[in-house]
């Protein structure tokens, strides 16, 4: 049998995909398009897109390692505050896109990590308040990462996109109605119950919406999310996919709630990172959401969040910040997705219903 050939990755195609179905850009909308320097093929094919659909596009390129040198050489005045003008220049903004671009970084201190992190918390949440895309370049390291050559990974990044398909926008409407369906019964639930090795947790989710993640704020997506009653964690968690925190590896994790409160938090590796983070504020050592991966095409983690949390089979809890249109509350400068996979020996329930097993709705 002849193996299919590689698609090679087109930033055209994925910047009209941005456009018009992730931004919606309008006539003269002001839109922020920012990421590392090593994206400037996306960036450039974004602002050209926005251009010719009448918007503003307003490009914003990053050097790399430019996060670890704020946090490691910022004064104190600048590492744990805002300027207003920061504030100011999202309030001039209709909406955004963060082009995430994957690089070697150099270790910094995770606690300075975490109060630069908290100093931008307000500018981050008034960007939340408009229209917001988050996407991917696939960089070089980015492949090293997922364990694939760039060529495999820019062909693994198209398909994800639905980038393959005629009509990558209906795709993505089959996604919805596909992702609707799984909502109608977890809308109906209260208790959640989350078992696999290492894990037996249970959450609250009555009265609380379930967002449908189409792909039009993370592309690509496939998931359904919501933020859990604040107070209603209990039990244990052991995250078995590695997770990224500002750029270092945790492995292992392991938290335990009560009260809706982590109480106890381990890591293979990583573990003062994992501190750092739950360190951070208050609110980060709650839960503000919890996810469901729907998306059958990513199979494998790839070491990074925006594909890993889709996996279809798994379910991520995030600490720290609630999504407002759940109903979440909790407020923080962390918002951190961390993975469990269900595939082998794990159950969802709702209200003492086994609902998935083994990574398969049986919905």
């Amino acid at each position: 049998m002849q193996t299919p050939s590689l698609l090679a990755y087109d930033p055209d195609l994925h910047a009209a995909l941005l456009a018009d179905y992730c931004l919606m850009a309008g006539e003269g909308e002001r839109l922020l398009v920012a990421g590392g320097q090593e994206a400037t093929p996306l960036l450039r094919a974004v602002t050209r897109a926005l251009l010719t659909r009448g918007a503003r596009p307003v490009p914003r390129v990053d050097y790399p390692g430019q996060d670890e040198d704020f946090a490691e050489l910022a004064s104190d005045a600048v590492l744990d505050a805002a300027h207003a003008a920061d504030l100011a220049d999202v309030d001039a903004l209709d909406g955004s896109l963060r082009v995430l671009t994957p690089m070697p970084g150099h270790a910094v201190d995770a606690a300075r990590r975490a109060r630069l992190m908290a100093a931008r918390a307000p500018v981050a949440a008034a960007r939340a308040r408009k229209k917001w895309s988050l996407t991917l370049y696939p960089t070089a390291h980015a492949a090293a990462q997922a364990g694939m050559t760039p060529e495999g990974f820019g062909d693994f990044v198209m398909r994800a996109m639905f980038l393959d398909r005629p009509d990558p926008v209906a795709a993505w409407g089959e996604v919805r109605a596909m992702q609707a369906r799984i909502i109608e019964r977890l809308s109906r639930a209260d208790v959640v119950r989350l078992e696999a090795p290492g894990t037996d947790l249970t959450l609250r989710v009555g009265g609380r919406t379930w967002a449908n993640s189409d792909g039009r704020r993370n592309m690509p997506s496939g998931e359904v999310f919501t933020g859990p009653l604040e107070d209603s964690a209990e039990g244990v968690v052991t995250f078995t996919v590695a997770a990224e925190y500002q750029g270092q590896v945790v492995r292992g994790a392991r938290l335990e709630f009560r009260g809706g409160l982590v109480v106890d938090a381990s890591a293979e590796e990583g573990e003062a990172v994992l501190h750092a983070a739950l360190d951070t504020d208050p609110g980060a050592r709650r839960l503000g959401e919890l996810g469901v991966g729907t998306n059958s095409g990513i199979q494998v983690p790839t070491g990074n969040i925006l594909f890993d949390e889709k996996i279809g089979g798994t379910v991520h809890l995030a600490i720290g910040k609630s999504y407002p249109e759940t109903g979440g509350v909790n407020a923080s400068a962390v918002h951190w997705d961390l993975i469990t996979d269900l595939r082998t020996g794990g159950r969802l329930s709702l209200d003492g219903e086994v609902v998935q097993e083994n990574g398969q709705f049986l919905i």
